[in-house]
């Protein structure tokens, strides 16, 4: 059960900077989709100013795609992804921010990871990890016990696993416990995906999602996610409460698609369209 209140109404007075700065450091050459949907995703959520931070070679192309986010175009390897040059720029980014997100679509060039592995321990603001940074995170899971507050990661049953160093079966065979203790042992709120997503923290809540039907297995959908929960950990929503709606919004935007489109050809942009909607029905049925 979602607590009501967690997006009461706007007051009107309310500014934009007022609705959270959310930094995401996503994409690469061939990924800048994830990209773009992870900011779709955090400015449909009500953040109130995106900004994507980008290899410089995908400046040009996220124009295209987006029109509502800011674009940080930072240093590249050769490859396309972000290099570890642009840390000290991602850095002075972080400082005005009220919230980061970290992973969707950056590929695992060595340099990338490298950068990930740095920035880790660094970013003090309120984040969320997935996709490429989870990989990169599993190769040096000492980087969880450097880091100075908890953060959220979203793995699916695949990430999960390398996380884990179990198997997908074996993850799958028992996916609360495993999401419950891996939280406990490393600070973290844990979002495992999947039918029935968990979300787990590490004092030991627990949340079962029922919201998302089997239409949502595509493309896409989990970086929008990436994107929910980050703009709502920039409207200040603490990092359980923003992965619990995050989830169960991702979700309810889901069914409100299959239930208008059917659940066979649905998108993650399809998703995205409906977050606004799933929002304002969650806040009619939980009154502040």
């Amino acid at each position: 059960m979602i607590p009501s209140g967690l997006l009461p109404p706007r007051a009107p007075d309310m500014q934009k900077g007022d609705a959270g700065r959310v930094l995401l450091l996503a994409g690469s050459v061939g990924f800048s989709g994830a990209a773009a949907l992870c900011a779709m995703g955090a400015l449909r959520a009500g953040a109130g100013l995106v900004t994507l931070g980008i290899p410089k070679r995908l400046h040009d192309p996220m124009v295209e795609k987006l029109t509502e986010a800011m674009l940080a175009a930072l240093p590249e390897t050769s490859e396309g992804s972000l290099s570890v040059q642009a840390l000290p720029q991602i850095l002075t980014l972080i400082e005005r921010m009220d919230a980061v997100a970290l992973g969707p679509g950056l590929s695992l060039q060595p340099q990338t990871k490298a950068l990930v592995h740095q920035l880790l321990p660094r970013i003090t603001k309120p984040l969320v990890v997935d996709a490429d940074g989870l990989n990169a995170l599993a190769e040096d899971l000492s980087l969880l016990k450097k880091r100075v507050q908890p953060m959220v990661l979203t793995p699916h049953p695949g990430e999960m696993g390398r996380l884990t160093r179990l198997s997908i079966d074996e993850v799958q065979r028992d996916r609360q416990r495993i999401a419950v203790e891996f939280a406990k042992k490393y600070g973290v709120v844990m979002v495992l995906k999947g039918h029935h997503t968990i979300v787990a923290s590490y004092d030991g809540v627990l949340s079962v999602n029922e919201s998302g039907n089997p239409g949502m297995a595509s493309g896409g959908t989990g970086d929008v996610l990436t994107g929910v929960i980050a703009g709502l950990l920039g409207q200040r929503l603490s990092l359980f409460d923003a992965a619990q709606l995050g989830v169960y919004l991702h979700g309810a935007a889901g069914d409100l698609a299959a239930l208008e489109r059917g659940e066979i050809g649905l998108i993650a942009s399809d998703l995205v369209d409906r977050i606004p909607l799933a929002i304002r029905q969650y806040q009619q049925r939980s009154p502040t």
